[in-house]
Parts: C-alpha cells; sequence; structure tokens
C-alpha cells in the first residue's frame, strides 16, 4: 500500500508486480472483497460533512470551531491508530509531511465548517491535479493527454467555484481554505513518496500526532466548551471517520487494483452534500450547495473519471 491510503483518489497502490504469484492470485480470486471494503471506507470518509455541520459543537465560536474539530479528530484517530504501528523510522523528510498534514486537516475542518461542505470536498479532490502539476515541474515527470483532460477539467472546476463565490457574495474564506487544503494535502503526498518503504500506519499515526502537538497551543485558548455528548461525538469523528476507514482501505487494496480503488473513493465527493442535507437539512444553519458547486464539482469529477476510468476499463492480460 502507498501513501494515499488515507485520502483518495491518486495512485493508490503498485499492481501486482509479474513474480508475485500470491498477490496476483488474491486480485483475482478475492476481487469484491477488496471493493467492498474500499466502497465502504469512502462511505465513513464521506460522513466529514456529517459531523462538521452537527449542532453539537455550535458552543465554540466560529472562528475556532474548524481548529477545534482538527483537533480532536486527530487526537481519537491517533490513540485508535497506535496499536497498527510495526516499525517506526525517523527521517528529516518527515517534518515536511507532518507540516502539511496538519494545514490540510485545520484547513479542511475550517472550510466545511464556514461554508457548504460539498465546496469543501470537492476543492480538496483537486489534489490530483496539484500533485501532477508539482511532478512536472518539481521531477520531469511526462505529461500524457489524460493528464492534460484532468487538469483542464479540475482547473475549470474551481476557477468556477471561486469566481462565482467573489461574483455572488459568497464565502470566499471557506473556498479559499478548501483549495488550500488541497494543496497541503499535496504536500503530503509529494513528502510521502520518498517514503514508500516506510510503514504507513506510522506516517499516519505520526501525522494526527503532529496535528495534536501543533494545534494543541491554540486549542486551550478557547475557554468554550461542548457538552459531554458533543465530546463522545467527536470521539466517534476520529474513530469512524478517519481511523476505521483507513483500515478497511489499507485492506481493500490488497485485492483491488490501484484505478478501480481511484474510482471507488469517488463515492465519498458524491456523499457528503447528501448526508449533510438528511441530518442536518433542517437545522437553522444548514446552507445548501449552489448551482455553481455542482457544476464545478461536476467538472472536477469529469476530470477524475476521465484519468481513472480508462486504466479501469482497460482489457488486461493474464
Amino acid at each position: 500500500m502507498q501513501e494515499e491510503a488515507y485520502a483518495p483518489p491518486l495512485e493508490l497502490a503498485n499492481e501486482p508486480a509479474d513474480g508475485d504469484e500470491s498477490v496476483a492470485n488474491d486480485f483475482r480470486n478475492e476481487p469484491w472483497s477488496g471493493r467492498i471494503l474500499i466502497a465502504l471506507a469512502a462511505v465513513l470518509w464521506s460522513t466529514s460533512g456529517f459531523f462538521a455541520k452537527a449542532p453539537w459543537f455550535d458552543a465554540w465560536p466560529k472562528e475556532e470551531r474548524g481548529l477545534m474539530l482538527a483537533f480532536y479528530r486527530s487526537l481519537f484517530a491517533m490513540l485508535i491508530l497506535l496499536p497498527l504501528i510495526r516499525k517506526p523510522v525517523w527521517r528529516l523528510s518527515l517534518l515536511p509531511m507532518v507540516f502539511s498534514f496538519a494545514v490540510m486537516v485545520f484547513t479542511f475542518m475550517t472550510a466545511m465548517v464556514h461554508g457548504p461542505a460539498a465546496n469543501a470536498i470537492w476543492l480538496q479532490y483537486l489534489v490530483p491535479a496539484w500533485v501532477l502539476v508539482a511532478g512536472v515541474f518539481w521531477f520531469g515527470e511526462k505529461v500524457t493527454a489524460a493528464d492534460v483532460r484532468m487538469i483542464g477539467a479540475c482547473l475549470g472546476g474551481v476557477l468556477l467555484i471561486l469566481a462565482m463565490e467573489m461574483w455572488r457574495g459568497g464565502n470566499l474564506y471557506a473556498s479559499a481554505m478548501g483549495v488550500l487544503s488541497g494543496l497541503s494535502f499535496a504536500g503530503v503526498v509529494l513528502s510521502m513518496r520518498t517514503m514508500r518503504d516506510v510503514d504507513p500506519a506510522w506516517l499516519i499515526t505520526l501525522n494526527h500526532l503532529a496535528t495534536v502537538v501543533i494545534l494543541f497551543p491554540w486549542t486551550i485558548q478557547v475557554q468554550e466548551t461542548v457538552p459531554t455528548f458533543g465530546y463522545i461525538a467527536l470521539g466517534l469523528f476520529g474513530v469512524f471517520q478517519m481511523s476505521v476507514p483507513y483500515i478497511l482501505f489499507a485492506r481493500g487494496l490488497r485485492t483491488t487494483s490501484s484505478p478501480e480503488a481511484s474510482v471507488l473513493t469517488l463515492i465519498e465527493p458524491l456523499l457528503v452534500p447528501i448526508w449533510v442535507y438528511i441530518a442536518w437539512s433542517s437545522h437553522p444553519s444548514y446552507e445548501a450547495p449552489h448551482w455553481w458547486t455542482w457544476v464545478g464539482g461536476s467538472l472536477i469529477l469529469l476530470g477524475l473519471m476521465s484519468r481513472y476510468l480508462p486504466q479501469l476499463l482497460r482489457p488486461k492480460l493474464v
């Protein structure tokens, strides 16, 4: 399993090597179990908006709510993932990774709190485009026609969302935080590309630990507290929206190819606004996605599908 196991869609896992018969047999004999696990992981990931928009945390000022949600989600996720660590290592390249991860978590939760959840998730899902651009300029990677289509459609989607937010007086701050979450997530991916040999459970746990340490000085300055049930909900947020899907996704990648996993995880951004609507549409704070969010998100989805779906449908020699 490669580094992107906790927030796809990206090049998620290597295909089975030619000489690895056991892995190849897994791909042929257990395809549906892996697909179901990955799909279930994507469904659990999609509950981020449900928690971020919940009124249980209204006691926290809106300006600090994203910070508090990011802190507690990482805290509980870290505690669950600790027993999964097998081989911890220390490298200088861990520093930009953990910093980028902390920024990503904070900006994503802030975007969720301040604007429509659909905006936040689609803007974060631009990460494949940012990683590709960085790969071209920094690592000299080649660009294919599929890459160009993906970048064009994804950037068209984000530019539409940002332009309409500015023109119609929407929450440009939330949209900017969503874009920054995607950029910082790209920083996480690029950092982790240099550590493919490192235990992924160690990397994701370290990311959450660093997030907790970095955000702690600000969280202790927040005087307001939420009801007891709110802290229970935060525990569920960290466990079921982050830790459990990570475990499911890691297991699913053993028998599922990278392109197929990338397509399956697109379930997440499709479900995020649905869960928010079902749970909180009757609440006074509910903000329905605007038409430009749906159109921009559709362009991003089209770009990602044009990049990964052809690989999935391409006939493979057995």
